[in-house]
């Protein structure tokens, strides 16, 4: 397997499916980018072309045939049984003396419809309107006739050969080719997950390690249901929150939430659930007094707390 390439291996993506729009395109993308802009990743480089219609791809598979059949004896055996088959396959190429070829090969760019032409233009003002760089390539090719239209990669500095982190593209040819009786427009993208991590270990990324809950809540005699109602409930709120499970004393119960590192404890015993509100202890000598507050203002003081 290529490096970051594994037998068993991870991805996430996005997709749109029903809109034919370029904005849709510059969508999906612009999410992708989001993923990468927030781990901080520099050195990216996406790469983004157009595949036009059918028509266009046809016409442009006769051209690279012609082009390439006097120097089919130069091609490997791959290349060959792609001269027949799919000449766009030949782009991909990765040995030099065929990506040499390529110098001169024919350009899709020449082929697009009117159609694609105008899509491809509204996706790059789009992208570029929300500051996204990109690199036009003329040569990137999709092995599956589905696709049409925008297609991309995204690459990085300093992970070897294999630098492609995602790609996406257009297939609104997909759910045809799937046994449907229309056309249903899509576009998306899919990265691997090992893939950003050689890129984050290139990029000498630190994993945070302040992963501590906003709160730790104590279930004491008698405030076991209403201590687990509380914990579900502020977490539905966003908040991170942590819960201890064995009964025992209240020095056995602040050592289990001294353990999972939080800021502070929500103490729910019989009578804190009969009134509807939690102590909340400050822990690991963090600031602040006990003080008591209402259920339904914890999930507020908590964020307020964090800020």
């Amino acid at each position: 397997p290529q490096k970051g390439r594994f037998r068993q291996f991870h991805q996430f993506g996005a997709e749109i499916i029903g809109s034919a729009a370029p904005v849709a395109d510059a969508e999906t993308i612009a999410a992708m980018m989001a993923v990468y802009d927030a781990f901080g990743l520099t050195g990216l480089r996406l790469r983004i072309g157009s595949l036009g219609s059918a028509e266009s791809r046809a016409a442009y598979r006769e051209a690279l045939r012609g082009y390439f059949a006097p120097f089919a004896a130069e091609l490997t055996e791959t290349s060959r049984q792609r001269l027949d088959t799919n000449a766009l396959r030949i782009l991909d190429t990765k040995e030099p003396h065929e990506r040499a070829l390529l110098d001169d090969a024919p350009r899709l760019t020449a082929f697009l419809d009117d159609d694609s032409r105008v899509h491809h233009d509204a996706v790059l003002a789009l992208l570029d309107a929300a500051g996204i760089v990109t690199v036009h390539d003329d040569l990137l090719v999709r092995g599956l006739d589905y696709y049409g239209r925008t297609t991309w990669e995204l690459e990085a500095d300093g992970i070897g050969a294999q630098s492609a982190l995602a790609g996406g593209g257009r297939y609104n040819g997909l759910a045809e080719a799937l046994g449907h009786d229309q056309t249903i427009p899509a576009v998306g993208f899919a990265a691997g997950i090992e893939r950003l991590f050689l890129a984050l270990d290139a990029a000498g990324y630190a994993v945070p390690t302040d992963d501590a809950p906003a709160a730790v809540v104590v279930a004491m005699r008698g405030g076991g249901t209403a201590a687990f109602a509380l914990a579900q409930t502020l977490r539905r709120s966003g908040l991170a929150i942590a819960q201890t499970l064995e009964p025992g004393s209240f020095k056995r119960l602040m050592k289990d939430a001294e353990r999972t590192r939080a800021r502070v404890a929500l103490l729910v015993g019989e009578r804190e659930a009969d009134a509807g509100a939690a102590v909340v202890k400050p822990l690991g000598g963090a600031p602040g007094d006990q003080v008591t507050v209402p259920f339904a203002d914890l999930a507020a003081f908590l964020a307020a707390r964090a800020a």
